[in-house]
Formats: C-alpha cells, sequence, structure tokens
C-alpha cells in the first residue's frame, strides 16, 4: 500500500480537538491523562502520506508518562520538526525543496516565507490534505503589496514517495518528516534508490520516531498504529550510514523533543538524520534516464493547482513596487518641505532646513541622503531630483543604483520635468491640505 498500488485509507480527523491542537498552533499540546487507548489521536502533524496516507505526528507527541508527570514539549514536536526544517533552510538557502507525504501542508506554509525559497513541492497519495491545503499555499492579498524579491512556485502532486518522477529530480533539498516508518519492508527497500540514487537532492531530512524514547509514554508499542516499525537509535544509524555510503551522502545525526530530566539515555522523542551529497563523488545521474511522470497533480475543482507568487522578478510588480516606494519618499519629503523654513532663490523655493525622513533610516543613511541635490518647488509644483530618490536605501536596491533605471520605470507613472532629472507631483494634494488648513505650513522667507 506504501507504494500507492491499494487504495488510500481514511484519514483521521484533523480538526482541533481538547487533546490536539491545531496544526501549526502554539498550545503546549499536552495530552490529558487518558488511557493508552485515548491517546491515539494524533497531536502532531496529521495525515502525511507516504503513498499510505501516513501521518506525520505520532499520537504520542504529547502524553504522560506512568509516573503521572506530564512531558511538556515546548513547543510540541511537531513544531519543533518544522523548525529543524527551517532553521536548515536558513542555514544553507535552500532554493527548490520537495517535502514528501506533505499532509496538512503545513512545512510548505512554513517554508513559503522564505525569501530564498523559488520553488515548493509537496507529494501525497492520500486524499483528504487535498481538500483543502491548497488554499493556505495560495497568495494572499499582502503579497501583492508586497511582493516578493523572487519568484516563487508552488505545486502539489498526488504520488508516492517510492515512485520515480523526474520532477523531482536535481532538488536542493527533500524532507522525509515522519515518513519512514509508514513504509512497508518492499516499499522501504526501494526508498533509497528512489530518493537518494533517482531524485539525488543536494540534501535529504529525514525525521522518524526513537523507540527507546516510548516507554517514556503510558503504552509503550508503536506510537501510531499505521507504524510498520519504530527504530532505536542504533538500528537507524545503521540503516542511515548504509544509505548514504551507497549513494555517496554523508550524514549526521540530531533530534528534537528532550527527555525529561532522569530519563537523558534515551535521547530525543524524534531522531533525525540529515543527509548531505558528497560533491567529490556524486552518484550517476538518474537524470538522464527516459522522463518519466507518474505523479497526478493535485486539482481543485477540476483546475491543476499550482500557483506562482508575485515578485519583483516580474515587470509590472517590479514597476508597482519601485513608483509606490518613490512616492513614499516624495510624500514624506513635501511634508518636511512644508513644515520647515524655505527661501526664494530666483524661480525656486527651497528648503532651508532637512526634509529628509527621521525615521526608519540609520544616521549614515540620512547623511548620504542630505549630499544629495535637494527637492524645490517652483509655483505650485513639487520637484525632486532622481538623485534625491536614488539615496534613499529601498529605491536604491531596487534599482541597483542605476539612475537610467529609476527615470526609465518612473517616467511610465509619474510626471518627470523637462530634463527628465526629476519627479514633478503637486505641492497641495489632498495629503498635504491638511497642513494648510491646520497653519502648519511655514511661510516662505525671501532672499
Amino acid at each position: 500500500m506504501a507504494s500507492g498500488h491499494a487504495p488510500p485509507r481514511p484519514l483521521r480527523d484533523t480538526k482541533p480537538t481538547p487533546s490536539s491542537p491545531k496544526p501549526g498552533g502554539t498550545g503546549l499540546g499536552v495530552c490529558p491523562r487518558a488511557t493508552p487507548r485515548a491517546t491515539g489521536q494524533d497531536c502532531g502533524r496529521s495525515a502525511r502520506g507516504a503513498g499510505v496516507g501516513a501521518s506525520g505526528g505520532n499520537s504520542m507527541d504529547h502524553c504522560e508518562v506512568l509516573s503521572k508527570k506530564v512531558i511538556e514539549f515546548k513547543p510540541p514536536v511537531y513544531e519543533q520538526r518544522y523548525y529543524f526544517v527551517k532553521n536548515l533552510v536558513n542555514q544553507h538557502g535552500h532554493k527548490k525543496i520537495a517535502d514528501l507525504g506533505f499532509g496538512d501542508a503545513t512545512l510548505l506554509w512554513m517554508l513559503k516565507y522564505h525569501r530564498c525559497v523559488q520553488y515548493l513541492v509537496g507529494v501525497d497519495i492520500a486524499a483528504k490534505p487535498f481538500e483543502w491545503g491548497g488554499g493556505r499555499l495560495s497568495p494572499g492579498v499582502g503579497s501583492y503589496i508586497i511582493p516578493r524579491e523572487l519568484d516563487l512556485t508552488i505545486t502539489l502532486y498526488r504520488g508516492s514517495a517510492v515512485q520515480k518522477d523526474s520532477r523531482l529530480c536535481g532538488f536542493d533539498l527533500i524532507t522525509c518528516i515522519e515518513l519512514i516508518e509508514h513504509l512497508d519492508s518492499e516499499d522501504l527497500a526501494k526508498f533509497p534508490e528512489v530518493v537518494f540514487g533517482y531524485f539525488s537532492p543536494g540534501m535529504v531530512v529525514i525525521s522518524t520516531p526513537n523507540s527507546e524514547f516510548n516507554p517514556l509514554f503510558p503504552a509503550s508499542t508503536f506510537r501510531d498504529p499505521d507504524h510498520r516499525f519504530e527504530w532505536n537509535r542504533k538500528q537507524f544509524q545503521m540503516w542511515a550510514l548504509d544509505v548514504a555510503k551507497l549513494y555517496h551522502y554523508s550524514v549526521e545525526f540530531s533530534g528534537v523533543g528532550d527527555p525529561p530530566a532522569g530519563a537523558e539515555h534515551v535521547g530525543y522523542c524524534t531522531q533525525i538524520g540529515v543527509f548531505q551529497k558528497n560533491r567529490a563523488k556524486p552518484t550517476e545521474s538518474s537524470i538522464s534516464e527516459p522522463e518519466e511522470h507518474v505523479y497526478e497533480v493535485v486539482s481543485f475543482l477540476w483546475e491543476v493547482y499550482t500557483t506562482s507568487y508575485p515578485s519583483l522578478q516580474q515587470s509590472k510588480y517590479f514597476r508597482f513596487t519601485l513608483s509606490i516606494e518613490a512616492v513614499k519618499a516624495i510624500d514624506l519629503m513635501k511634508s518636511r518641505f512644508l513644515r520647515g523654513p524655505r527661501r526664494k532663490e530666483g524661480d525656486r523655493v527651497v528648503p532651508l532646513g532637512s526634509c529628509t525622513p527621521q525615521h526608519g533610516l540609520t544616521e549614515a543613511q540620512r547623511a548620504e541622503i542630505e549630499q544629495s541635490p535637494k527637492p524645490y518647488s517652483v509655483g505650485e509644483k513639487f520637484y525632486v531630483p532622481l538623485e534625491r530618490l536614488l539615496a534613499f536605501p529601498k529605491v536604491n536596491r531596487l534599482v541597483a543604483g542605476s539612475t537610467e533605471k529609476l527615470r526609465t520605470v518612473l517616467a511610465e507613472g509619474l510626471r518627470l520635468n523637462g530634463d527628465q532629472t526629476a519627479v514633478q507631483v503637486e505641492l497641495v494634494d489632498y495629503r498635504t491640505q491638511r497642513l494648510f488648513d491646520e497653519h502648519l505650513v511655514s511661510p516662505a522667507l525671501e532672499s
């Protein structure tokens, strides 16, 4: 069944219960005292599919020991597993990440906020997660108001962790969180060849229960009825080292879920192996094999689910963001211009004091802005030199310090002066009218 040859099992209800915190929540996730049967509630990452509708959160992730002393995992172990992956992504800057058995899509949802990530893929064979997983992965209103710097595409596939599909080849990171323990012996034997040999990512993260921790739980049997096995640390490490050697990876062992005081000898609740490809001895490239597409793209309302986020790499969002940053800077300078002392120089009115915003900038940034040409007014028009705008850090970063690029983009949506060296706006508009209404405007000082 793990390879997807049999119908997937129906999944447990993932709605929050008194003993099951909402996925991604911040509760302690400590099960109340109960019989072993009652602890079957999944307190962690529900319904992760390894091709079996597997669960990435184990039913005893947050339970009591027989001595009635509560084991409080803060945060819950399922969250600690996610944050372990997040920290790795922060450290290594992975761009392409696949999560095998993505379940309720919580890990994908967390990873989409990383600036470095450009492509996220989830693979799951179970049915229920697809009913709602896509909604939380779609870009919200804020994603259009403040676009990402880099493109991001998210795609969900229906398929098994032991199926070869060329669309998962060459990723920076593949995660298998609480997945392998759901594989039967046949599929477990296939798993290394598919993930390490065929997909051959730069890094693989595998987490699985540490059976040495189980006696601390009310029932020292498997943590989930769907688990085919649970390994102790020696068993997992022997398997991992064999796999790493065969496919030319190195592996380091860690874990999450600290044991209670006095039980340190059992190790972490969840054991984790981080495999990194040995670049000096690469495996034979499986990408040269005939291209295989066995995954079905997940559909919502008969539409293929794949979503792309707006980013500054896309022209329309880049122009929009640059124009917004320029207008914000102009409005701040105009407000300070009208409030401060000014004097007449020929046909221009120029500020005597600083027009630089006092908030949101360092002293060095303000000093650099002050060294650039100052804004001025002529009649009812207010002018801000492009060199002045370019001194603002956000504007400068967007155009990589190019005055010509700034000029080209702003000319499409804003008015420039005759020689194209400054942006021209109305001196008084609906934003600055109140300064006149409240008599906050400083009179110009004649030279």
